[in-house]
């Protein structure tokens, strides 16, 4: 009789029993998971990892801007030459896009051949320059350089990020100069060697602006800077349609000042390369040797750099020891 009481009882207690163990066990499961959440909340809201996630995102979202670089070339012994040095500069850059544009009637079968194997994403144009600007004494590549600008301004929108520079096939660039020019916003400077009859010349700053510059020629021009040391946003460039550079009335060295003037300001400049202290772009332009190609020819014997330009010196006398006839 006691046993029956006692298993009646027991099983009307058992379902409770376990209801209660149910709840207890889904509250410590509920407890875990909030816990979980908190403590991966608070390590993501950490300023290092917010910041990691963010640019994580902001990389996903939208690429960076593309840059578009203009080369005017013409046909001479070492045009291959000149043109092969780019393109193993050219081929370590992500986002970039050659516009190689020829004088000459037609695309001729050497540089078609050339860049369908450089391995760099290319847009090959050709605009001859008419023979009474092909005088000693006249500016050059004018056409070309506009026939380029043409290309832009048929091509891209306002809904595409770019920025765009102008590099002559007789240059040599460092890779650091890529990135620095790809934040432009508007136009962006910095120093050029071995240009000008100097070691360098390089816009003057003062308090992150640009206010003169350090040149071996003509200081008095508006914009003293070479050709290789500027970049603009590919967006001035649209929104400034009738912005070429000028062939009536222009003069040899004026080019880019001509350019510059209907597109910005001084004041407006953005200089690169920690302030314009350091050189990223060298034009070469010294004969190798007695009986070789001869001057004119255009060496990369000695690679461009980014060091400091108080210590250059060493560089200089570098390309000087190549560059001496023997």
């Amino acid at each position: 009789m006691m046993k029956s009481i006692f298993y009646s009882r027991f099983f009307i207690l058992l379902p409770w029993v376990l209801i209660v163990i149910i709840v207890i066990d889904i509250d410590t499961k509920r407890s875990s998971v909030r816990n979980t959440a908190h403590s991966y909340l608070s390590r993501l809201s950490s300023a290092p990892r917010r910041d990691a996630l963010v640019h994580a995102l902001n990389r996903t979202a939208s690429p960076p801007p593309l840059i578009y670089a203009i080369t005017p070339t013409y046909s001479r012994a070492v045009q291959k030459a000149e043109l092969t040095r780019l393109a193993n500069t050219f081929r370590q850059v992500p986002h970039f896009h050659w516009i190689v544009v020829e004088d000459s009637s037609s695309r001729t079968e050497l540089v078609s051949r050339f860049l369908a194997r450089a391995r760099v994403p290319y847009t090959h144009l050709h605009v001859l320059t008419p023979r009474r600007f092909k005088r000693a004494g006249m500016p050059r590549a004018t056409e070309q350089r506009n026939g380029a600008l043409s290309w832009l301004r048929a091509h891209r929108t306002a809904t595409d990020s770019g920025v765009v520079f102008f590099a002559d096939d007789d240059n040599t660039y460092s890779l650091e100069l890529f990135e620095e020019m790809r934040s432009t916003k508007g136009v962006s400077v910095w120093p050029v060697g071995l240009v000008g009859g100097r070691r360098y010349e390089r816009p003057i700053v003062e308090k992150g602006k640009v206010v003169g510059w350090y040149t071996g020629w003509k200081a008095d021009r508006p914009f003293a800077i070479d050709m290789a040391g500027f970049a603009v946003n590919l967006q001035v460039i649209l929104a400034n349609p009738r912005a070429l550079f000028k062939r009536r009335g222009a003069k040899p060295g004026m080019q880019e000042s001509d350019f510059l003037k209907q597109i910005t300001r001084l004041e407006d400049l953005e200089p690169k390369a920690r302030n314009c202290t350091q050189v990223s772009t060298m034009p070469f332009s010294w004969g190798v040797q007695r009986g070789s190609v001869g001057a004119g020819f255009h060496s990369n014997s000695a690679e461009a750099t980014s060091e400091p330009i108080e210590s250059q010196d060493q560089l200089i006398k570098q390309v000087e020891s190549v560059a001496a006839p023997a």
